[in-house]
């Protein structure tokens, strides 16, 4: 299976974990914010995701903002061309307004960030660095946006019932995995919403965090295969050979989802960040300008 198709599938097969995981209070609160800005009788809004993938992310807002009357014209930026064709096709089928731009996201995207009235992302933060964020909140406090940032993984992988031998190794690999660099410097990985809370606080943004974790049970086995598939292989890379007994332990947890002795919880945060007059004020000088890194890879398996 080609790298493309592989990420098209996992994006696929996640989907609906993360619509059903995420907080429709905060992505409301951001709408409503978001109307007060532009009024009833304003030009549409341009919101922004960003490392958009094939469009999940504007598909499951796209209903909210409809629901709410805000017209919208959406800007999807993502470094690979391919993902973003299917979220056109998306677009086309549900007459919505969409731009997708090709590009890294310390370039492109943070130029596209600059203009936006909501500035969106979707498991991307973790993978990010602070630097980049920084720039981020501070295009995005001129620009008066209003931040949401939603299912950032945070470190915590519970099963339910009796532990097994392996658990805990395997969600400790992992962690240490998500904090290497993903192409725009040291990932923030499981500490990434307090980071972004703290950076957006900084610049005079009023912040909400919710607990938004998925919930794997006996029905979502196929997401919880390719999941520990991949955290076998992202503890590879951290650990000389990988966990011990790695893939009896998956076989046996996966056995344990199948017959419903035991539920999985991944722990996801989302975040909105609301600006404020003093947004910019408050913002930390600008770090000397310097060639921008590449757009982080897709190596996240949470």
């Amino acid at each position: 299976m080609s790298d493309d198709r592989f990420a098209a599938d996992w994006l696929s097969l996640r989907e609906p974990a993360d619509h059903e995981a995420r907080s429709t209070s905060l992505a409301r609160a951001a709408l409503d914010a978001l109307n007060r800005a532009v009024g009833p009788d304003g030009p549409a809004s341009v919101v922004v995701d960003l490392g958009a993938g094939t469009g999940s992310n504007a598909r499951w807002l796209h209903s909210l903002l409809t629901d709410v009357g805000l017209d919208a014209d959406w800007v999807l930026v993502d470094h690979d061309e391919a993902l973003l064709g299917r979220a056109e096709e998306w677009a086309a089928s549900a007459g919505a307004s969409l731009t997708t731009v090709v590009g890294d996201l310390a370039r492109e995207g943070l130029a596209q960030a600059g203009k936006a009235n909501l500035l969106t992302a979707s498991a991307l933060l973790d993978l990010v660095s602070r630097g980049w964020l920084e720039e981020l909140a501070d295009g995005a406090g001129e620009a008066g946006a209003v931040v949401l940032l939603a299912l950032t993984y945070d470190g915590q992988a519970a099963w339910s019932g009796p532990a097994r031998p392996g658990d805990q190794e395997v969600r400790e690999a992992v962690n240490r995995h998500q904090r290497r660099d993903k192409g725009v410097g040291a990932a923030l990985g499981p500490d990434a919403t307090a980071v972004a809370a703290s950076v957006f606080r900084a610049r005079g943004f009023q912040v909400e965090t919710e607990k938004t974790p998925w919930v794997l049970d006996a029905a979502r086995t196929d997401l919880a295969e390719e999941l520990l598939a991949g955290w076998l292989e992202a503890a590879a890379e951290v650990t000389p050979g990988g966990p011990p007994g790695g893939e009896e332990w998956a076989a046996a947890r996966l056995d344990d989802l199948r017959a419903g002795r035991t539920v999985l919880r991944v722990g996801h945060q989302d975040l909105l960040a609301l600006p404020t007059d003093s947004a910019t004020d408050s913002a930390t000088d600008s770090a000397p300008e310097s060639d921008p890194p590449e757009s982080p890879r897709r190596e996240s398996v949470v």
